[in-house]
């Protein structure tokens, strides 16, 4: 038998999250839509699982970190498919691309990161994560979110063409 939900405060975290759920996503795919898309399949498995999730001390964090998961599995998906058209030259024309957005150039450049820096970049930048939030979202430890980081501004930088100072982490 399924427990029925108490969605006693889902409704006001839910609007209280979606946003800043959604601006982290969309800075991972680049592509509003499936940001929300993604975002929202995130919220209905919080739903689901209000009961146990609402008990958390941070349900935003386990929300932020499916949602997450799920747009590294879009970006997995759309990659082998994207492979498996191209070997079978079935792509006869380019994708389109999504329509520019302010910051597009920056966001674009993160996107092109390795996936645990990207999401350490976005959490950090985006929602002005501390370190000890990012790794406990991540489920890593600090150290290794430092490392990404460090190494995620490193990158950027040398990319977009910033004088870095190595010094500053």
């Amino acid at each position: 038998m399924i427990e029925p939900v108490d969605v006693a405060g889902f409704d006001d975290w839910y609007r209280r999250e979606y946003r800043p759920v959604v601006a982290l996503v969309y800075a991972l795919p680049g592509s509003r839509g499936a940001a929300e898309d993604l975002t929202q399949d995130a919220f209905v498995e919080a739903h689901r699982r209000w009961n146990s999730i609402a008990g958390y001390s941070d349900p935003g964090a386990w929300v932020r970190k499916v949602a997450m998961n799920k747009a590294r599995s879009q970006f997995r998906r759309r990659g082998a498919e994207a492979r498996a058209y191209a070997r079978h030259l079935v792509l006869t024309r380019p994708l389109p691309n999504e329509l520019p957005e302010p910051a597009d150039h920056f966001w674009a450049e993160v996107r092109a990161l390795p996936r645990l820096q990207a999401k350490v970049v976005a959490l950090h930048y985006l929602e002005d994560r501390p370190v000890d939030e990012i790794a406990s979202i991540l489920e890593i430890s600090s150290g290794t979110v430092k490392t990404h980081l460090h190494r995620g501004r490193g990158t950027l930088a040398t990319r977009l063409s910033l004088q870095h100072d190595q010094g500053k982490t």
